[in-house]
């Protein structure tokens, strides 16, 4: 199972910054999170970026046990 680290809004959502999640994909551990976390979950994943350790790669891509998907929601703020 690969690790879910769950950022800002996607963390407000699901409940949990991280998460135990099986899927053999990226896309396969991110729609276990839909199914774990709901509709509104779903709603927000297509402005998030999701990443393999640190780095964008397609769905497609292979998991293990030891990589980390993470799901980044747009964040604004800064200082005027």
């Amino acid at each position: 199972m690969a690790t879910l680290r769950l950022f800002a809004r996607a963390r407000e959502i699901a409940g949990v910054s991280s998460d135990s999640v099986p899927g053999a994909t990226v896309d396969e551990v991110v729609a276990e999170a839909v199914r774990r976390y709901g509709p509104s979950f779903a709603d927000l994943l297509p402005t998030c970026r999701v990443w393999l350790n640190g780095d964008a790669v397609p769905g497609s891509t292979v998991v293990t046990d030891k990589d980390e998907v993470a799901v980044l929601p747009p964040v604004s703020g800064g200082c005027r």
